[in-house]
């Protein structure tokens, strides 16, 4: 909040977060690229503990070799120096990685985090490096019995004016792995690897199929099954999301499944419905031990780019996870629900991100755009952050499964009768009156502003609509958080 706002990636923003940085190289005191992931990803209590010096080291480093080695010149100390100005107040313990455990279907997991069924976990190369990072388990890229041909180019983004993705589309399919390859390197994986949690993602077109690669599977060493009822993008007719806006087929094959196999089975619903709850009581009712949610929306984006050939695919990143959390919310607060398990995706970016799907009800969160971007190794921030806050709060997963969900409020439930007025930092607003213009045209005209270019807030006028705080480039509006009664 204004000039002693907490740092961000806002501080870093030419920061490219480069592989094997060169800056990192050059600095002997910590792992600057580590401090500088865990900035950007918004685990600052884990970057500041990352520097043990009670003094900034920084200070002392007068040749800055790590400014001269970043290829964009950023000047890196200013960004350790704000961060040092960020106080921490508590000392983890040796037992706090126990409060990351988890269960899914009652076989513990060291943590919540798994990739999630996709390209980033589709062989044995980059599920064993994942696991090496200190990802809980993955679950395998959807396996099937059907050849698989993909097109290129395949993925397509918006991203945002730190050119950081924050929309991202894919139209991929399945495994493009023979089936026989693929249980070879389910069998490998939990050889080396037992500890670690195998699901594996199948579809099938029929009984047989479903049958047969589940089976197959549970032979091989998966822990658990997820059966794709989601992917947006199948060429073949009557599979993925076609199939998953069917009560009765989910039903069908949810069944089938789970009486043909011992281990558990959760159904992948798709978000591209108008009631998710309705799906996810079709396979409760089929006997699924739990859901996963959600998959990709359908979505078009580059239409002007006429080099680009248009196809509708499947949307994810940080656009989609408000949609994810009220679709995850809606299930969880299902009576049928109570003893299920969720695995919960979309958008999960940070730390902060899977918070929210854990406290809607989530016991597992599964993450894939956010390491198409950044790779395996944010783990480490994802672990991190949430121990920290779980550390302070003095809690683990199991307690705060859940816990958001008393405060979720039906719209017609809302007080009424009440303004939350924002304030504003003088200090640090810098003049530009993007408030001003935005409640001119955009809310309610109660914002004039002063000589200075300082903005003044008109009670009468002002409704607690919150815009203001919203477009405020420096952060410099914030919710009073004092319910005032309306005249």
């Amino acid at each position: 909040m204004g000039n002693n706002r907490q740092i961000n990636r806002i501080d870093m923003v030419e920061c490219m977060l480069c592989h094997d940085a060169q800056c990192s190289q050059k600095c002997d005191k910590f792992n600057l690229s580590s401090v500088l992931q865990s900035i950007w990803l918004d685990n600052i209590n884990g970057a500041r503990l990352a520097i043990k010096d009670e003094q900034n080291p920084c200070s002392s480093c007068k040749d800055k070799p790590c400014i001269r080695a970043c290829p964009k010149h950023l000047n890196i100390a200013n960004i350790i120096e704000k961060l040092f100005s960020h106080k921490v107040d508590f000392a983890l313990k040796d037992d706090d990685d126990e409060r990351l455990k988890s269960n899914i279907c009652g076989i513990e997991i060291e943590n919540p985090f798994l990739l999630s069924s996709s390209v980033v976990g589709s062989s044995y190369d980059m599920c064993s490096r994942a696991f090496d990072a200190g990802w809980a388990g993955v679950c395998y890229k959807t396996i099937c019995d059907f050849p698989i041909k993909e097109t290129s180019p395949r993925f397509a983004a918006i991203s945002d004016s730190m050119n950081t993705i924050y929309g991202f589309k894919n139209i991929e399919q399945l495994s493009d792995h023979s089936l026989s390859e693929n249980l070879e390197t389910f069998k490998k994986l939990k050889r080396n690897y037992p500890h670690k949690f195998l699901m594996v993602s199948i579809m099938g077109r029929h009984e047989d199929e479903w049958i047969k690669l589940a089976k197959l599977c549970e032979d091989s060493g998966a822990d658990a099954l997820e059966l794709n009822f989601s992917c947006p993008n199948m060429v073949e007719k009557k599979t993925g999301s076609e199939m998953g806006i069917d009560k009765s087929l989910i039903e069908k094959y949810t069944a089938v499944v789970k009486n043909s196999v011992k281990i558990p089975v959760l159904s992948k619903l798709t978000p591209n419905i108008t009631n998710i709850s309705e799906i996810a009581l079709a396979a409760i009712k089929a006997g699924a031990d739990g859901i996963s949610a959600i998959n990709t929306i359908k979505s078009l984006m580059n239409v002007s780019n006429e080099n680009i050939r248009l196809s509708v695919g499947g949307y994810s990143g940080k656009a989609v996870k408000p949609i994810a959390l009220r679709q995850i919310s809606e299930i969880s607060r299902l009576e049928e629900f109570k003893n299920k398990h969720i695995s919960g995706m979309g958008g999960v970016e940070t730390w902060k991100d899977s918070l929210d799907f854990l406290l809607l009800g989530a016991k597992s969160i599964q993450v894939t755009t956010a390491v198409m971007q950044y790779g395996y190794k944010i783990i480490d921030d994802l672990k991190m952050g949430l121990k920290i806050y779980l550390s302070k709060n003095d809690t683990n997963i199991d307690k705060i499964c859940s816990l958001a969900l008393n405060r979720l409020k039906e719209n017609d439930a809302l007080p009424r009768d009440i303004i939350i007025y924002p304030k504003f930092d003088r200090k640090s607003c810098m003049g530009c009156l993007r408030c001003y213009v935005s409640c001119r045209d955009g809310g309610h005209q109660a914002i004039s502003y002063d000589e200075d270019r300082k903005p003044i807030l008109d009670a009468k006028k002002c409704v607690g609509c919150h815009l203001c705080v919203y477009v405020c480039p420096t952060l410099s509006i914030s919710s009073s958080n004092v319910e005032v009664k309306k005249k």
